[in-house]
C-alpha cells in the first residue's frame, strides 16, 4: 500500500473543510499521497444510524484509514473553546487503535476556525492534541519561520492553522490564513516523506 497522509476534519459551515483541502493540497505538493476524511454529525436522540457513506462531500473516516496513516491532520471548528463534539465522539472509539499502538511514532498536526477571533481557537487545538499524545504520535506546530504567522490578522497560531469564519460564518480565509494551511501541509508532508525514506 502506498504511504498516505491522513487528513481528518469536522466541518459545520464549511470554513474547517477548506482549510482541509488547502492542507491536503500542501502535503501533495512534497509527493505524500492524501486521504481526506470526515465524521459524520452527532444527533441527541438517536432514530437511524447515518449511512455509512454521506450522500455527498468527503466521505466517514474508517478506524484503518486511520490506523494506515503515515501522517494526520486533524481539523475541528472551535466549540467554546474545545473541539467539536462530533470528533470528540469519533477519537472515543479508537481504543482498539490505542491498544496495538496503531499510531506510535507518526507525525500530526491540528488546524480550527471560529466565529470571532476570541473564539478559542488556541485552546481549541490544544484539546485536539491530548488524543493523539496518548496514541503515541509526534506533534508538529507552525512556526514563525513562515511570514504568513506574524503578518495575519485574524487566524494562524504557533499551534495549527486558524480561521476567523465571522459570527455569520461567511468570511472567506484571507491569503495569510490559506498560506498558513499549505504550509503546514507542506511541513507535515516533508516531514512524513523523510520518515519513510529511512524506515
Amino acid at each position: 500500500m502506498q504511504p498516505y497522509v491522513l487528513v481528518l476534519y469536522y466541518s459545520k459551515y464549511g470554513s474547517t473543510k477548506e482549510m482541509a483541502h488547502l492542507i491536503a493540497n500542501g502535503i501533495e505538493s512534497t509527493g505524500m499521497a492524501v486521504k481526506i476524511r470526515t465524521v459524520p454529525n452527532l444527533s441527541t436522540v438517536v432514530k437511524q444510524a447515518e449511512p455509512s457513506i454521506p450522500a455527498e462531500g468527503d466521505i466517514y473516516c474508517s478506524l484503518d484509514d486511520l490506523a494506515n496513516c503515515a501522517g494526520l491532520a486533524l481539523g475541528s471548528p472551535t466549540r467554546f473553546g474545545n473541539m467539536a463534539s462530533e470528533m470528540k465522539y469519533f477519537w472515543d472509539q479508537t481504543t482498539s487503535l490505542w491498544l496495538n499502538g496503531a499510531l506510535h511514532q507518526k507525525p500530526a498536526c491540528v488546524f480550527t476556525s471560529s466565529g470571532s477571533m476570541h473564539g478559542g481557537q488556541e485552546s481549541t487545538l490544544l484539546s485536539m492534541l491530548p488524543p493523539l499524545f496518548h496514541h503515541g504520535m509526534m506533534i508538529m506546530g507552525l512556526p514563525n519561520a513562515n511570514p504568513a504567522l506574524s503578518n495575519t490578522k485574524s487566524g494562524g497560531t504557533p499551534y495549527g492553522a486558524s480561521h476567523v469564519s465571522g459570527p455569520r460564518h461567511d468570511l472567506g480565509l484571507s491569503q495569510d490564513e490559506k498560506v498558513l494551511c499549505e504550509e503546514q501541509g507542506k511541513r507535515l508532508g516533508d516531514v512524513v516523506k523523510k520518515l519513510q525514506t529511512n524506515s
